[in-house]
Order: structure tokens, then C-alpha cells, then sequence
């Protein structure tokens, strides 16, 4: 059974740093692309960055320069570095696995992990 469970969100202050993580159990197509999205509340959920196997990466624009979106070796671990983070990074974010285009989705979400940015 396939299971993502995020961690290392938090409340900080503008300008601060945090850097989540996203273990993955029980998938190990190593040739698929992973993702963070978040959703804050009152809006819709938005892709945050991108990540396949090859090591190219994507970004939604208002974060481009500041994340980073990694993954370990072994492909069991997702990472976000936050940096210079802005009240409106505040949200929930969450890791997802496998696309699937047919249904133009991720077939894997976590539960998300709060992350509070204060002014």
C-alpha cells in the first residue's frame, strides 16, 4: 500500500526558512515525477514544483527562486526548501505521486503538512 506522509511544516516569520519533507512507502517507480502542491484556505490547490526522474525540475512562479524541490537517491524521500518564505505561502502542503493522465492527476496525495507565515 502506497502511503505519503509529509512533515516539517511550522509557523514562522517572513522572511524565514523551512524545509519539508515527504517519505514515500510502498512505491518505487523511480521513472515517474513527484510534486508539492498547497492550498490555502478559500483557494484553490496549486502545484508549487515538480520533480522527475531525469532531475528536471519545475516551479509555480511565485516561489521560482526561493524552493527547491529535491529527492534523495533511493526515491523514498521528497523534500521542499522554503526560503525567504511570505505570508502568502501560508497553507497546507502536500506531496503527490504517480500521474495519471487519464484522470490528469496525482494518484497518491499526503495528508499535508501547515505551514504559517507571519508578517
Amino acid at each position: 500500500q502506497v502511503q505519503l506522509v509529509e512533515s516539517g511544516g511550522g509557523s514562522v516569520q517572513s522572511g524565514g526558512s523551512l524545509r519539508l519533507s515527504c517519505a514515500v512507502f510502498g512505491y518505487t517507480d523511480s521513472s515517474a515525477c513527484m510534486a508539492w502542491f498547497r492550498q490555502a484556505p478559500g483557494k484553490e490547490r496549486e502545484e508549487v514544483a515538480t520533480i522527475c526522474s531525469d532531475g528536471g525540475t519545475t516551479y509555480l512562479g511565485s516561489v521560482k527562486g526561493r524552493f527547491t524541490i529535491s529527492q534523495n537517491n533511493a526515491y523514498t524521500t521528497l523534500y521542499l526548501q522554503m526560503n525567504n518564505l511570505k505570508p502568502d505561502d501560508t497553507a497546507v502542503y502536500y506531496c503527490a505521486a504517480d500521474w495519471n493522465e487519464y484522470l490528469a492527476t496525482y494518484n497518491y496525495w499526503g495528508r499535508g503538512t501547515q505551514v504559517t507565515v507571519s508578517s
